[in-house]
């Protein structure tokens, strides 16, 4: 199959994923397109950053935090379960993105879309990840910003908190090409 077509299609449908409330709240054409490496061809930059709703969620010692809060900075929102077994393995990838990125402008927040939060913590207690800094959405709030259907998923945001990419499904966060990306997305929206 041609590649073209096969761009096309899921340009297409990626406008399916996002929700009816993004589509309609275009706040800038976000430019060309960053050049991608092949491990990141299933990530889909917008072309028009979108507002969303300003939500907020609580981290397993109760604590809350939203988008708006990281103003200047790139947000990468990566949804997880603990019935999700692609999740295990992203997140000691997203934690090495994180630390990784400690001094850029650049955050990982990793959302627990677990109904029963509860659980959470001793999960993560439980496969040696408790030192992994989650935040808690039981009520699937994220709903509101983003479709929570696909599990692992990641939601990019510019500084200003506007969606401007995602990637829905398991991806290997750790292939030496991820970073580089990383670091052209930081220089493209960070200060928008």
């Amino acid at each position: 199959m041609n590649k073209t077509l096969i761009l096309t299609c899921l340009l297409a449908l990626s406008s399916v994923f996002i929700p009816a409330d993004a589509k309609s709240n275009k706040v800038y054409n976000t430019g060309e397109a960053i050049n991608k490496p092949m491990i990141m061809s299933r990530f889909i930059e917008m072309q028009s950053a979108r507002e969303v709703p300003d939500v907020t969620f609580t981290d397993t010692e109760g604590g809350e935090i939203n988008l708006k809060q990281y103003k200047g900075k790139v947000v990468m929102v990566n949804l997880w379960a603990t019935w999700c077994a692609p999740c295990i393995k992203e997140i000691p990838q997203m934690e090495n993105i994180r630390q990784t990125n400690i001094d850029k402008d650049l955050v990982v927040l990793p959302i627990s879309i677990d109904e029963e939060s509860e659980k959470v913590k001793p999960f993560l207690a439980r496969h040696g990840l408790s030192h992994y800094k989650t935040w808690l959405d039981p009520n699937k709030d994220i709903d509101q910003v983003m479709p929570a259907d696909v599990v692992p998923a990641t939601y990019v945001f510019d500084g200003s908190g506007n969606l401007i990419g995602f990637l829905r499904g398991y991806l290997d966060w750790g292939d030496k090409e991820v970073q580089p990306y990383l670091e052209k997305l930081i220089a493209k929206y960070a200060k928008r």
